[in-house]
């Protein structure tokens, strides 16, 4: 079974001390930004989190949702220097359908982008090369897990070729008494 039939649902739950603890020790650094956990693995573990368009020291940020599991991450890594990233960005050049389903998701991550907040300096940019190219695999990834099928179709296509990430278990320990234990 692929990742995109097991990672189960899109969430948006409140980033909680434990969630908090678990992407800051899954991305070894804090947590910035933090407006929602969007997706959780089938280990338990939050492996998206959405972030907001301006960082809390005002630095604008485009990268709405992002991915924080390091074995997720190692897999899109995987694909993305198998030239993945490449045939994609042709795939848009020769299939006027795709093209126009990557523009729709790019539009999908503008308008949740602003419903969270209209920063100016990013107006129309989204990430991960949308709409006319693909740069960054991850970004893909995290906004079709975060947004569910049919919505980014690149990230789509590289879940239906990712190996199931949690398969050995969560990415990282965290005490979640030390924490409060109120997200598991």
């Amino acid at each position: 079974m692929s990742a995109a039939e097991s990672a189960g649902p899109p969430v948006r739950e409140p980033v909680t001390p434990a969630a908090t603890a678990a992407m800051s020790a899954q991305l070894g650094r804090p947590l910035r930004g933090a407006e929602a956990v969007a997706h959780r693995c089938p280990c338990g573990h939050p492996d998206v989190v959405e972030t907001s368009p301006r960082l809390p020291d005002g630095t604008p940020f485009p990268t709405l949702f992002y991915l924080t599991c390091p074995r997720a991450a190692a897999e899109v890594s995987r694909l993305e220097s198998a030239g993945t990233m490449r045939e994609m960005t042709e795939q848009l050049a020769d299939d006027p359908d795709l093209a126009a389903r990557y523009r729709a998701a790019h539009q999908d991550y503008l308008r949740r982008r602003a419903e969270l907040a209209e920063v100016p300096e990013i107006a129309g940019v989204s990430a991960g090369g949308m709409p006319t190219r693909v740069k960054c695999l991850h970004v893909h990834v995290a906004h079709a897990l975060a947004a569910g099928p049919g919505v980014n179709p690149f990230g789509d296509e590289a879940l239906a070729t990712m190996a199931p990430w949690w398969s050995d278990g969560p990415c990282v320990t965290v005490d979640e008494t030390e924490h409060g234990g109120d997200d598991e």
